[in-house]
């Protein structure tokens, strides 16, 4: 069960993670200028997010779960949702376009399952 909890946690984490790195990633340019305040915060966000991630593959392995894609989709899911949530623009899409997002995540699931990763 611990093991677990740290899965969820350090997925979770490494996830977050990315997703600040990518909303500050796409604050780094300002016309032809570099923003390096941005650039750094993304850079901190991505470095604590592979952090986090290296700290959860090593659970999961303890689980079996040892193939890249199922690894990946567990990062990507977070990560996608983090960048919605934290940016907020999430609310603010009509209903479809979050039920759209949603299927796309349940369908790489789907075929990560049906395929064998």
């Amino acid at each position: 069960m611990w093991s677990v909890l740290l899965i969820i946690g350090f997925t979770l984490l490494s996830g977050l993670g990315d997703a600040q790195g990518f909303i500050h990633a796409g604050k780094v340019w300002q016309g032809d200028r570099i923003v390096w305040s941005e650039a750094f915060k993304s850079a901190l966000g991505f470095q604590f997010g592979v952090f986090m991630f290296w700290l959860a593959l090593r659970y999961l392995k303890g689980f079996g779960i040892v193939s890249a894609e199922v690894q990946t989709l567990l990062w990507f899911g977070v990560t996608i949702v983090g960048v919605a949530a934290l940016s907020g623009k999430f609310v603010r899409w009509h209903t479809i376009d979050q039920a759209i997002s949603v299927t796309v995540l349940v369908g790489i699931g789907w075929l990560l399952f049906r395929t064998g990763g």
